[in-house]
């Protein structure tokens, strides 16, 4: 693995260090799964990651948090290489996961506010009556901000799908230093109009902390939905296979061959204002035309 870069180097340049930076990154068990990923995350740069089934994504992100371990290449945060068990539990304090996965970990009867208090902790289920009370009032003004007051002291089995990624991404920003937040198809399972709201909250979400002075995290969100990719996100990646089909500005990158390319098949992208949409030729059509 690459050493950590000095950080005397970057106090004496005027340009901050890469918020992510993968070099060479390859996973090998039995065969392939991920292999040669270079990726550069700039400060102020928020992606979108895209791909078929199987094409890498998962184990991407399971890279990214430290529960999947490279073959080859290296993985830096700002000028932290993660490159041993305890430099990764400490980096992963630095990165916010919204994930199905962490919701069905928490016990019905976590109260909304104690779920975004645990995020302090970057713990599940961490539940303490003597937490600081700076803490306390911390997650209070969090639920403000997420426009989630009228939920205080109710139970998480209570919470619908949209009020728990709420809630969950609330937890994320209860981090110390937060500098990415990782949103992994956070719109799954929510009905139209919930995900139209949930979409608009996180196109509000990071001007807040702009206008407030606060770091502002770079966000990655994985979706298989076009339409989920609203204005704040500002770059694409698309895997296919493992490997990375393109990046880069979303004007350049997300359009109908690379996404034809990703998912073998005829689209055609659509869009209208900062909207995106996306038409598949059906089997049908392509036989018989």
């Amino acid at each position: 693995m690459s050493p950590p870069n000095h950080p005397v180097s970057h106090a004496l340049s005027t340009t901050p260090p890469p918020v992510l930076q993968i070099r060479n990154l390859s996973i090998e068990r039995k065969f392939p799964i991920l292999r040669n990923v270079n990726w550069t995350v700039q400060p102020g740069e928020n992606w979108v990651i895209l791909g078929a089934n199987g094409s890498g994504k998962t184990s991407l992100l399971n890279t990214l948090l430290g529960y999947l371990s490279e073959t080859r290449g290296s993985i830096s945060f700002g000028d932290s290489a993660a490159d041993d068990l305890e430099q990764w539990d400490a980096l992963r304090r630095r990165i916010g996961f919204v994930s199905a996965s962490i919701a069905q970990m928490i016990e019905p009867d976590e109260p909304a506010e104690e779920v975004v208090l645990s995020g302090r902790y970057a713990m599940i289920n961490y539940w303490r009556p003597r937490t600081p009370l700076a803490f306390r009032q911390q997650a209070l003004t969090i639920m403000r901000r997420i426009a989630c007051t009228r939920l205080i002291g109710q139970p998480w089995e209570t919470l619908s799908q949209g009020e728990r990624q709420r809630i969950l991404v609330g937890r994320t920003l209860m981090a110390e230093s937060l500098s990415m937040l990782i949103l992994d198809e956070p719109c799954a399972g929510l009905d139209p109009v919930a995900r139209q709201h949930f979409l608009d909250f996180l196109q509000k979400l990071l001007p807040q902390k702009r206008a407030g002075k606060q770091q502002i995290p770079s966000l990655l969100l994985v979706t298989h939905h076009v339409e989920e990719i609203i204005p704040i996100f500002t770059h694409v990646l698309i895997l296919k296979n493992g490997r990375v089909l393109a990046a880069g500005e979303k004007r350049r990158t997300l359009t109908s061959a690379n996404l034809s390319d990703a998912f073998n098949a005829e689209i055609k992208i659509r869009r209208k204002g900062d909207c995106y949409s996306l038409a598949i030729q059906s089997e049908t059509k392509k036989v018989f035309s």
